[in-house]
């Protein structure tokens, strides 16, 4: 086996050399848009049909960089402000009065995950911005690589994960000519660049540290202020979360964000394994099984967009499955390739709307008990359990925790993973997508250092009141 292992192996990497020898080509000599999301200031316009027959004839077109008339003038004043001599807090700030939406903003469908800025341009979007090379006008590629690197170099047997960096800008491939049209001009572009190496901090060596830090809540924090993830931060040999919104951000109107959010680590684990113990007592598991099973209805208006969805994706595939019975009987190829490119894009949308909302069937009350019963054990494992395992128990139960710096108050949440696995004959084991759940919580109110429940409730919610040695 270990023989077959290493021809599969070479024979990969040979097909990664010639696919990607393939790729810089292309963009070197052809100027082709070879994916990826468009910078701002342009947007995807369609090239005609692919060169390659084969591909074409299932609808695939290229596509290239079109100025979006809309951000284009402000990714121009950036360059222009900039070279002005403004910095790029500066800059951000204007903009962020000024009510110009943020590139996160500006394409909200693929940038949910950064709706919590609401609108504030960071200093780290007009960076990307002065430093991307494709508004010169040229086409770019080869910028990032992606490296596979062993998980734990003392286990081999648990493979490899990718990794995502930045290759030197002297392996970065341009395009002989102009393929779209430039924003800025190639003078523009490096005095900007000698401008950011001059303000640019010296590399120095990194320090190693004689042992890892482990974060338990690495990800489950957010700030009640801006509501975005808060960092692990190690300050004073204790681990701490962080929010510094104000210093990345332009601040945005009607939020007051100080410069800097602390909260130590050492103040919320302990309430909330206290609380998750007495979440999965048998005193309180009846009524942790009628929380969620009230929280377990149906939404009329979610199966409706399901339902709706699904009978897209079933018309789609009953459209392409004609369009191709037409190619066959001699169709047009161009204009047969145009149909069917348009019915993949509805299809892609259907089908990304079902996975956004993807139908539950309820469960009964003995089989939430069941699924409580054995969480029950793995709560009981926090008192005595390893950081790396605490930080798994808690992902298992969907911890998610809110402070909220004015009340000097921590919010948790826990949302019960229920995850149905099948294992296949011969291949990997497959989980479906977990259906979590809303759960039963207890209020806490401390004086000094103690804490303890002092009242029950089921809103899904903990209030944790920290203690001032926070």
């Amino acid at each position: 086996m270990s023989l077959y292992g290493g021809m599969s192996k070479g024979e990969r990497n040979r097909i990664k050399i010639r696919v990607r020898s393939a790729m810089a080509a292309q963009a070197q000599t052809e100027g082709r848009y070879l994916g990826g999301r468009p910078p701002y200031g342009y947007r995807l316009a369609d090239a005609g049909p692919h060169p390659n027959p084969g591909k074409a004839s299932h609808g695939q077109r290229l596509r290239r960089l079109e100025v979006d008339p809309t951000a284009a003038p402000v990714v121009e004043r950036i360059f222009t402000e900039y070279l002005a001599g403004r910095g790029l807090l500066t800059i951000a700030e204007r903009l962020t009065r000024e009510d110009i939406p943020s590139p996160s903003a500006h394409d909200p469908a693929r940038n949910r995950h950064r709706l919590h800025a609401g609108g504030a341009w960071s200093k780290a979007a007009i960076r990307a911005i002065l430093t991307n090379p494709r508004y010169t006008g040229r086409q770019v590629w080869n910028k990032q690589r992606r490296d596979e690197v062993l998980i734990d170099i003392d286990d081999v047997a648990l493979g490899h994960e990718t990794r995502m960096r930045w290759n030197d800008p002297t392996m970065w491939v341009w395009s002989i000519e102009l393929v779209h049209e430039p924003l800025i001009t190639p003078t523009q572009f490096e005095m900007v660049q000698g401008r950011l190496a001059t303000h640019a901090h010296l590399k120095t060596e990194p320090k190693r540290r004689t042992r890892a830090r482990r974060y338990v809540l690495s990800g489950l924090v957010t700030c009640g202020l801006c509501n975005r993830r808060m960092q692990g931060s190690w300050n004073h040999g204790a681990a701490h979360y962080r929010c510094t919104y104000a210093n990345e951000y332009a601040r945005a109107r009607g939020l007051d964000h100080p410069k800097a959010v602390y909260v130590k680590e050492s103040a919320i684990v302990p309430r909330l394994d206290a609380w998750i113990l007495d979440l999965f007592d048998p005193a309180n598991l009846d009524a942790t099984c009628a929380a969620l099973a009230s929280a377990d209805g149906s939404d009329d208006a979610r199966m409706a967009v399901v339902e709706a969805a699904r009978r897209r994706i079933a018309d789609c595939d009953d459209r392409l499955a004609k369009y191709r019975a037409a190619l066959d009987a001699g169709a047009d190829p161009a204009i047969v390739a145009r149909w069917i490119a348009d019915v993949r894009r509805q299809r892609e949308e259907a089908a990304a709307q079902l996975d956004e909302a993807p139908p539950a069937p309820a469960l009964t009350k003995a089989e939430l008990k069941a699924m409580l019963l054995s969480l029950k054990d793995l709560a009981g494992a926090l008192r005595n359990a390893d950081p790396a395992d605490k930080a798994e128990l808690y992902a298992e139960l969907g911890i998610r925790v809110r402070y909220e710096p004015g009340e000097r108050v921590i919010v948790a949440q826990a949302q019960p993973t229920l995850a149905c696995s099948q294992r296949r004959v011969g291949g990997p084991m497959r989980t479906r997508r977990p259906r979590r759940f809303s759960g039963p919580s207890w209020r806490w109110r401390s004086q000094g250092n103690g804490a303890g429940p002092c009242e029950q409730s089921w809103s899904g919610e903990a209030h944790l009141h920290l203690s001032p040695d926070r």
